[in-house]
Order: C-alpha cells, then structure tokens, then sequence
C-alpha cells in the first residue's frame, strides 16, 4: 500500500493546527508542530540576553502554540503522556523533516498568497506519495496549488477540521479536480476508522457546506434577533438544547467562535458570494454588522477576552456571567428568562414533539423559532446542487460540525415535509423549486426510511431516492433481531453467535428491567449464543443505579428491599465476571458509579474514546457497593500485595483517592481512564462511535476463537486495623485542614473501612463475598444518613454535587 499515516506534519501553531497535532498524537502517530520562527525578541528574551538565534527563541511561537493546547479545556490530549509523540520546531531550521513525512497538513493564516507561498516550498521537498491537504475554512482549494508540480496537485485536497479538532466530529473532505481518486478515498478512510470522524465530501465552493449554512443563517439570525429586540440572554435561552442546539446556543457560540473571527469570515463571505442573493442580503445588514464592528474595535472579542456578548465578572466572589445590553452596550446581571413554550417544550424528550410546541406556539419563544428553523430549511434547499447534491452532506455537516441533534432536511422530515413546506412560504421564505416538485412527483419525504433508519436519500437532480451507502463497520440495532424487550433494555441477536443487551432507560440509570434482560443474555450463553455484549446508542451507557429508588427506600426505611436491590446488583456484577462465554462491554459517554461497575465486571471493554467514567457514589455520600470497592482492590491492591514485603498504605491511598474524588476528577478519555486502571491493557478504545458496536462484536469473536474460559475466583488483599488506623490519621488531617466536610469524613471512613476488611487484625487474603458484605452493610448504613439523604436529593433536583 503506497499512502499511509507513520509520520505526520502540521505547520501553524495557532488553536487549530496544535490540537489537530494533538489529535494524531491521540491515535499514536508521530507528529511534528512547525510554525514561524520569530523577527523580534520579546522583553523576557531581551532580559535574559538571548538573540534571535538562540533555539529557545527560534522555536518560542510554535512552543507557545503547543503549550496552549497543553493547557487548553476540554483537554486536546486523552492523556497528558501523549503529547510527548509532538515535536516542535519551526519553518526555518526544521522544513526538512517535511521530506519523511507521510501527511502534511497546513493550518496557517487565512491568506491565498501566503499559502501559495508555502506550498512552493512543500512542492520541492515532499516525498513522491506525501499527501498534503489545508485546513482552510474558506479559500478556494484549488487555488492555493496554483503553480505546482502534477505531482503535488494529485497528492493535495482540502481537509477541513472543526474546532475543538478531538471532539467534533466533521471533516470536510475538498477534493481538486486534479487530486487523485485513491487519495481521497485513503485519507477519508484514515479520517473514519482511526480518527473516528465523519467525513463529508464537500464541493469546493465558498465556505464548503457548515461554515456557508453556519454563517450565512448567523448573519440572519444576528439581522432578525436586533430587527425584533430579543435580548442575549432570551435568543440563547431559545436556540440551545431545547430546539436540538448545543448550549451554546447562539451568542455563546459566537464568543467561542471568536467575534473578529465573526466579523473576518463575513467579510470574506460577502465578496466570495455575489450570487447569493439571500446570504448577502443578511450579511450586509448595518445593524449587525456596526454592532460586531464596533465590539471588535473594542477589544470585546469573546472567550478569548473574557469579554464579548457575555462577560466573566466577580460577584461577591463568584463567577458570573453578565449580559450586554444592544441598547446601552453595559453589561447586565442575569435576569434568566421565561417563556411558557420553553416550559413546556423542556418536559418532551423527543425532539421533533419540543419543535412542534415551539412553532406553534404565539409567544416570542414561538417566533424566533419559526424565523430560524423556516429560514434555514428554505436556505438549505436553496443551496442544492450549489455545495451538495442531495440533504444528506448538508444535514450530516451540521450534525457533526455544529453538534445539532438534526439537520435543516432532517428536521423538515420529522415535521413533515408538505406541510413545513406551506408555512415556510407563508413566512415570507422561498425554498427551493424542487421541494415542490418532489412533492408533485409523489415523494413525501427528503429521506425514505426503514424501521425509521434511514436507506436512501432523495436526488433532485435525479428526482427520485439515491441509497445510503453505510459503514460496513456500522451496526444499527434496529435492524437486527429482536430477542426480548421490557420497559429498560432490549436483547438483540446481532449474527454470528453474538448477542446485544441494549439499555434504555433515562440516562440509562440501572434499575430492574436492565439486570433482569442481562440475566437472561447470560442465561442464553449456554445454548443460543457465543458471547453477549453490553451498550446503547443513546449517548451515554449508564449515570449508575436509580437514586430515586435508593432515596425513597432509605426515606420509608425500607431496608430489606434496599438491601435486596444491593444483593441484586452484587450478584448481576458477580454474574457477569464468571459467565460462561465472554460479555463485552462497550461504553461511551459517561459511566458513572454503577455503571462503571458493570464495565469493572465485564471479561473485556471496547470503549468509545470519548468514555467518562468514575466511582461517584462519595459524592452522594455513599461508596460503590455493586462490587465496585472489591473490584478495585482487586485490580489495584492485589497485584503489588503478590510482591515480597510490599507495603499497602500507598495503593490504598491511591484508590481512596479515586474513591474519594472521582466526582470532581472523572477520567477525561478512555485512555485516561486506563492510566487509572478502570481499564486494562487488553481493553481497547475506538474513536469512531458508530463503529463501536461493530468493534465490540470482533473482540467477542476473538475472544471465542481464542478459546476463552472466565476468571478463576480471586481472593482480595485487606489490609487489616493497622492501615485503617493510618488511613484514618490521614483522613482526620483533611478534615481539620477543612478539606472534608464532617460529613465527608464519615463516608471516606466507611470507604477505608471496607478497603482494609472491617474489623480484622492483621493483613489477610479474604474471599470476594466478605468484601461484597463488606460494600453492602456500609451503603445501608449510609443510606440511613440525613446529609447522605440530602446530597441525593440535591443531584437529582440540580445534577450538581452537594458538599453539606
């Protein structure tokens, strides 16, 4: 194979070059962070008495650059080891290693001439299947190899990253006419199975397909928000979660965005796109375009000044987030504004039932939704076959580059595509003609779908449905067979041997119907299946147990049935680790308290990279009790305690630790979370979530091939009454340090006393069912704790920890 990915290099040091640096660090490539090398000393190089020729100065740009992706949040690294694969170096001193390279990529300024420049450079150094691509945002790619050898110009595409690189999960792929056809297709394989992106293949037309729907309808939006006086705070109050936004909603995201970067890609846009009419009616607005103006030539530039529609100010030491005011342009408190459509669209969980309140509803809530769902849906149509040739690209950029829970087409589907279609128009907008003319050839939907998955996608320019070529790496539960069904999971037959227990409850909280479905996926390894896995589509696998039901349990002093939903959990975790044949668990999002539990128990984890995960339960004021604290022993007290003379107090304070602050200190990235030790070297981690399911059905496979029996029983390291005593000693100091909380310190003290085995008097090798005891009457007597019941409450009424 002649195009591969062992070496990398990325040249501009700036937000986005750095943390796509950082992001094929994350899969373990090789990377090399070039940029400039500075014209001045600065007044600490001066001090110090360097020159400009001291290697310190040459490389203090691209270091910088690198230091900010270091520092940045949400972190660029899944670890902190991982940036040690980035070297850097600058444009002078270092452009030869381009020549080892097998991608180079060019993240610089937003100037033709400047890149032309460096691409000449590139040109006479590359090697013959060096692939080079840009991150422009908007340049004609095609331009900026004007000039160069065939070589390079069959060798060069555009890919187009969003920000922040490791979390979003679009790239566009910007092909030239000259770039050749196995080019593409290895980079947008590269992108999909090892940087776990989706790729969209986009024309190379201004802004490609996100950032030309993103802003062309910001520029809208920015027009009609101040044409009708809406206030910061109500417009970011209407277009976040609630309408299937982010929550930065729409001024947040412009702080983050950047407001000169706001004003600069409009500017660009309007030259670049003197036959939009519609974009160019919005983006030439004066009332916008004088309010960024003059926020800009203040200085009031977003995120990156702490200043731009929001502003970071103290009150009376706490962090606050005041509002600008378009009439005075002064700051404000917060006033959090109600609107009864927002009210009642929050109760729906389904996003196309909270669309249909909102649009029909009468109050400014329900117009501003109406004005920007209607206008988007119009423009989107109004751009094929312009940046895409059907909805698909178009509604897959703007889920995956804008994390929108739906695209324009996508949206226009749920509610119904004839009927939109009219109040759209009567709004005043014009969609395209061949929306009617699909409508008049008989076709309802721009999707056609099969067990509400979509299988083809409708061609204008074809006029009729085109199928969706998927993934074969991607699994779609509804289109496998169905097993058995209750009210919390489902169990799926997903082919060859390998079965699937899907959670489905809200936030996938463990309760009955989820243990007694993985009951019965265990109980059907020994005649109908060869290996069972554990996961969701939803987001996140598991939030832990139902603490409603703990809490009213403790509050009616229901202790037998507490105490028998515990023994329940116990043995669902026990059951899972001595199945016959391998569960594979394969989460993603967060897992927390018992749902990390269940992925401590599986035989192997397949997670997605982006996996949060933690033992919580101290911040509810308890401690994990379905296994959790005798798993942890096991995985992080026994190995070192088989070691000759070894002392336990160190590893026992590391995982009280974990115990003690998973809540403020949850594993960031799954790799993470195997630095810690929830996970092992033989789990792995897949970047791409789609392809998660897929990944965890070839590694029951192999497990099977490989000829897997379970774990022998292990017996578990306790310490004994001398470590608890140290440990205790240790725990007092935090309390009189005002660290912990008294009522901190009583459930850390229960927590020690489990880890180091109760009441016993020397170290000894227990059987896992005296720690599981151990786990259980401690959880209970917690439970019967009025702070304990408190923090409870207060997580489920706010989702935020309670320190009482």
């Amino acid at each position: 194979m002649k195009y591969q990915v062992r070496k990398a290099v990325v040249i501009g040091a700036g937000t986005m070059g750095a943390a796509i640096a950082a992001h094929l660090a994350n899969i373990h490539v090789p990377v090399t962070l070039l940029d400039i090398a500075p014209t001045k000393l600065n007044q600490k190089e001066k001090e110090q008495g360097l020159t400009l020729e001291d290697p310190k100065v040459r490389n203090r740009i691209v270091q910088e650059g690198f230091d900010r992706a270091l520092k940045s949040r949400p972190a660029s690294f899944f670890t902190a080891e991982l940036a040690n694969l980035v070297s850097v170096g600058n444009l002078e001193d270092d452009f030869n290693v381009i020549q080892d390279a097998d991608w180079v990529i060019e993240a610089i300024i937003e100037n033709l001439e400047i890149k032309q420049q460096l691409m000449e450079r590139i040109d006479k150094v590359r090697g013959k299947y060096t692939i080079v691509s840009t991150n422009t945002s908007g340049i004609p790619v095609a331009s900026i190899t004007k000039g160069r050898s065939q070589s390079f110009r069959e060798h060069f595409l555009g890919t187009h990253f969003f920000n922040p690189p490791r979390y979003l999960k679009l790239v566009e792929v910007i092909p030239t006419g000259d770039t050749l056809s196995g080019v593409v297709d290895f980079i947008s394989h590269f992108l999909e199975y090892r940087l776990g992106k989706g790729v969209v293949l986009a024309k190379d037309t201004p802004n490609f397909i996100a950032n030309r729907l993103g802003f062309a309808g910001g520029a809208f939006s920015l027009h009609y928000i101040l044409e009708q006086g809406y206030t910061v705070e109500e417009v970011d109050a209407i277009t976040g979660p609630v309408i299937g936004r982010p929550k930065t909603a729409t001024f947040r995201l412009i702080d983050l965005v950047g407001i000169d970067v706001w004003e600069h890609v409009g500017k660009n846009l309007i030259t670049a796109l003197p036959h939009d009419k519609e974009a160019i009616r919005y983006l030439e607005s004066e009332k916008p375009n004088q309010l960024i103006h003059n926020m800009v030539e203040k200085g009031w530039l977003g995120n990156k000044t702490k200043q731009g529609f929001y502003k970071q100010v103290m009150v009376n030491g706490k962090k606050e987030f005041w509002v600008l005011n378009f009439g005075t342009m002064d700051y404000e408190a917060p006033k959090k504004p109600r609107f009864d459509s927002i009210g009642d669209a929050k109760d729906e969980d389904d996003l196309e039932e909270r669309l249909r309140i909102l649009l029909a509803a009468e109050d400014r809530a329900g117009e501003l939704v109406q004005g920007l769902l209607y206008q988007g849906m119009a423009y989107a149509s109004d751009r094929i076959p312009e940046i895409a040739d059907t909805p698909k690209p178009i509604d897959d950029a703007m889920r995956w580059g804008f994390n929108q829970a739906a695209g324009p087409f996508e949206a226009w589907d749920k509610l119904g595509v004839a009927d939109t279609l009219l109040r759209i128009k009567e709004r005043g907008f014009k969609p395209a003609t061949w929306v009617d003319e699909m409508l008049e050839n008989g076709i309802s939907s721009f999707y056609q779908y099969k067990d509400g998955i979509k299988i083809g996608v409708y061609s204008p320019g074809k006029g009729n449905y085109l199928p969706i070529e998927r993934s074969p790496m991607e699994i779609k539960l509804k289109q496998q067979t169905q097993v058995a069904k209750n009210a919390g999971a489902t169990l799926w037959d997903l082919g060859d041997g390998v079965a699937c227990v899907e959670f489905h409850t809200k936030m996938n909280a463990l309760d009955e119907d989820i243990s007694k479905m993985i009951h019965l996926g265990i109980d059907k390894l020994d005649q109908d299946f060869e290996g069972l896995i554990l996961s969701t589509e939803a987001d996140n696998f598991s939030a832990g147990a139902n603490l409603f039901m703990v809490v009213m349990m403790a509050q009616n002093q229901d202790w037998e049935n507490l105490d028998l939903a515990i023994r329940g959990l116990q043995n669902l975790t026990q059951r899972i680790r001595y199945a016959p044949k391998p569960v594979v668990a394969a989460p993603a999002g967060i897992a927390m308290g018992g749902g990390l539990e269940i992925l401590l128990h599986a035989s192997r984890i397949v997670a997605g990279a982006e996996l949060y995960t933690g033992p919580v339960e101290a911040a509810h004021g308890l401690i994990p009790a379905g296994g959790g604290t005798k798993e942890l022993l096991r995985r992080m007290i026994n190995p070192p305690m088989k070691i000759k003379d070894a002392e336990p107090l160190p590893f026992l304070m590391q995982m009280m630790e974990y115990i003690v602050m998973s809540y403020y200190k949850v594993s960031p990235s799954a790799e993470e979370a195997r630095v810690i030790g929830y996970l092992t070297p033989c789990d792995r981690v897949v970047l791409n979530r789609e392809h998660l399911l897929a990944e965890a059905k070839k590694e029951v496979l192999s497990m099977v091939n490989s000829g897997y029996v379970p774990p022998l029983p292990e017996k578990i390291y306790a310490a004994g009454r001398d470590a608890l005593a140290a440990m205790r000693v240790g725990l007092y100091m935090f309390k009189e340090g005002n660290y912990f909380s008294e009522h901190d310190t009583l459930v850390f003290n229960k927590a020690a006393y489990v880890a180091t085995g109760g009441d016993i008097s020397r170290p000894s090798w227990v059987e896992e069912q005296y720690i599981l005891d151990l786990e259980r009457e401690a959880f209970l007597s917690l439970c019967g704790e009025e702070k304990t019941q408190e923090r409870i409450w207060h997580v489920l009424r706010t989702g935020k920890p309670l320190r009482n």
